[in-house]
């Protein structure tokens, strides 16, 4: 079985159309409600934005997808992104990064 990494835009969708179709365990519930409290772009847009990211030479799958959920705002929450990731951040990739995101805020 393959990983495939999604946003929480997804998740909201994802689970809303099931809830719809059948009753959701507790853990489904909890994520579905988590979803639509924190997902604040919709899918489509969160997919763009990945995929805008992704373009960046030193970007993971992994901190894509966490730059378009948490819409990051500040080089901190940037550097919160990669803090486990073996990147070596400059102020450069960091900006490009943070305009990114502005374009949807």
């Amino acid at each position: 079985m393959a990983e495939k990494y999604v946003c929480l835009a997804e998740v909201k969708d994802l689970l809303g159309s099931e809830s719809e179709k059948r009753e959701l365990c507790a853990a489904q519930r909890s994520a579905l409600e988590h979803s639509q409290s924190m997902a604040s772009l919709s899918a489509d847009d969160v997919r763009t934005l990945t995929a805008e990211v992704s373009a960046l030479s030193f970007m993971t799958p992994y901190a894509a997808y966490k730059i378009g959920d948490i819409l990051p705002k500040y080089p901190e929450d940037v550097r919160a992104i990669f803090a486990k990731e073996r990147v070596n951040l400059s102020a450069e990739d960091i900006k490009q990064i943070l305009e990114i995101v502005d374009k949807y805020l």
